[in-house]
């Protein structure tokens, strides 16, 4: 049986950004790997002023969440003391005994490689694949490390990637002055607004608790496109002039109850007499709204009823849907890192221009995939195609 291929991409992602995403991606593909993993360090030897541990061990899970082949790893963060990378591929040579390893750097990192501590050691360890960057060294001085290097006995492959010219220490100075971050991911910029990361003002105060009590409910993946719905609301709030809190905050937590078992959110609905209506609460995929409204008040202690009724319908929809209803449906539907379906282009231009019209669109489109499945559209979904097709502004 051949050996695992695994990649290794250490370091503080502070925060993690896309170049840190395509460099990984990069030795995927080119290197022929099986995974990557993407490892936070927990206490970096030769910085100071990081953010804590744990807000980047978020940020990372939530970046990877869309990428299949990353896979974040915890095993600096769940060790004391200052961790090595000597350290860190003894622990995964144990750990994955049949294993291959390849250290993923950039060339900045590969002219400071005689610096590690145990280089020889290292050296035999794992092979290096190397990703260019846009600044630092030439060309001569790189190809003569590498040479150098080589003939000391490592192993090392020069990706053939572009180079994105991007720093977290850039993406830092602009969150901090409210400029745009189009190499951070969204889930990771939405992240970092609400807690009130890298100089930005913090937008809750419950927002150290409301992470982590996501974070620990949701998949990885759930995770990120909870934060990605987030933004989308508040957006969408401000391109229609919403409340933006109340937007990101029903956006926040409309899956608070999604990945709990079937059984659980029935019992909740009933012991809580939430609904009476026997197919939603049949049905995982739409009883997580109205639960969720429930566990919002109750566990998040969310009393605004505006925003517990926006997560409450957010997935069958309802017959007078206000607009905050109507930017939370929609946002769960066209937030960026929704994997493409037919008309998500479509709606998302509608829903920059009319709530009302990118609503119908959407829903139409639903009732569309679902009949094509052969089953049923839910009544309240079919009621309010209804009345969304009576109201003057979709009909003109």
């Amino acid at each position: 049986m051949a050996k695992e291929r695994i990649g290794i991409m250490g370091g503080t992602f502070n925060p993690i950004h896309l170049g840190h995403i395509e460099m990984a991606n990069a030795a995927l593909r080119e290197a022929k790997l099986d995974r990557v993993l993407v490892i936070p360090s927990g206490n970096p030897p030769h910085k100071t002023g990081v953010t804590p541990a744990e807000d980047r061990w978020k940020m990372v899970c939530a970046a990877c969440a869309q990428e299949s082949g990353l896979e974040p790893s915890r095993v600096e963060l769940d060790r004391s003391g200052v961790i090595y990378t000597v350290d860190t591929l003894s622990i995964l040579r144990e750990k994955y005994p049949k294993a291959d390893f390849f250290f993923i750097i950039g060339a900045d990192t590969l002219m400071e490689l005689k610096n590690w501590r145990c280089f020889d050691q290292v050296l035999q360890m794992c092979a290096f694949l190397v990703c260019p960057r846009a600044w630092g060294y030439t060309p001569a001085q790189l190809n003569a490390e590498r040479k150098r290097l080589t003939e000391l006995g490592a192993s090392i492959t020069m990706l053939t990637v572009e180079p994105m010219d991007v720093s977290s220490t850039g993406i830092r100075e602009d969150l901090a002055a409210g400029r745009p971050t189009p190499a951070l991911p969204v889930p990771v910029r939405e992240y970092c607004g609400v807690k009130g990361l890298y100089g930005m003002t913090g937008r809750f105060p419950e927002a150290d608790i409301w992470m982590d009590k996501l974070f620990a409910a949701l998949t990885h993946k759930r995770f990120a496109h909870t934060l990605a719905v987030a933004h989308t609301a508040r957006q969408l709030a401000r391109v229609h002039q919403l409340h933006m809190r109340r937007a990101e905050i029903a956006g926040l937590l409309h899956d608070c109850a999604k990945c709990l078992p079937l059984k659980e959110m029935q019992d909740i609905c009933r012991a809580n007499r939430l609904t009476a209506d026997e197919s939603l609460i049949e049905s995982g995929n739409l009883l997580h709204s109205i639960t969720g409204a429930y566990m919002a008040a109750a566990e998040y202690g969310v009393q605004d009823p505006g925003i517990l009724h926006a997560i409450a319908c957010h997935t069958t929809g309802q017959p007078q849907m206000t607009q905050l209803d109507m930017a939370v449906y929609l946002a769960d539907k066209i937030e960026p890192t929704r994997a493409d379906y037919p008309l998500l282009n479509k709606v998302r231009l509608l829903a920059q221009l009319s709530l009302e019209k990118a609503l119908l669109c959407s829903m139409e489109g639903t009732t569309k995939y679902v009949k094509k499945g052969g089953k049923a559209l839910h009544p309240t979904t079919l009621e309010t195609i209804r009345w969304l097709r009576s109201l003057p502004q979709t009909n003109d």
